[in-house]
């Protein structure tokens, strides 16, 4: 048992010796801790030691904060603004995909303006937008069997 116990430590050390090192060398230095519970506790006493940002690396990954931090835009994370990562969208799309593709071929609708609204689309450019989708309708429904998400990132792909 005790043996086993100093492999476990050993380990231990030796993973907390070389791999700050390793992300030393990978130029990821400044950059380790990112954001979450972690990062704000041990930023002011040793952001430039390589054991305090192990230690706030550990904290964020033992206690799943910074997942919270990035997805609530708290813990002096920033909240992604991408439209994929916006529900409301994804749900839309998959609840109206028939008329949201009809809508689209014919370049005009009211799927259309829902869809803009909940993409933030600026009000001048939603007719170039409308018009956009109607060009590119068969690169984004690519098949019969198109999925929601391939539909949203094949708008983000080609009409934006």
């Amino acid at each position: 048992m005790k043996r086993l116990l100093a492999g476990c430590s050993l380990a231990v050390l030796t993973g907390i010796a070389v791999l700050p090192g390793y992300a030393y060398a990978q130029g990821a230095y400044d950059t380790n801790t990112g954001c979450g519970l972690g990062h704000m506790l041990f930023k002011e006493i040793g952001q430039d030691k390589t054991l305090f940002q192990v230690f706030a690396v550990t904290t964020n990954g033992t206690f799943g904060n910074q997942t919270f931090g990035i997805t609530s835009g708290t813990l002096e994370c920033q909240q992604p603004t991408s439209f994929v990562s916006n529900e409301k969208l994804k749900n839309f799309v998959a609840v109206n995909m028939e008329t949201l593709a009809q809508d689209m071929a014919a370049g005009s609708g009211e799927s259309l303006v829902t869809l803009a609204e909940l993409m933030e689309v600026p009000t001048d450019k939603r007719s170039a937008f409308y018009a956009s989708l109607q060009t590119n309708f068969t690169k984004i429904y690519t098949s019969s069997s198109v999925q929601s998400s391939e539909v949203i990132d094949n708008i983000s792909r080609t009409s934006l």
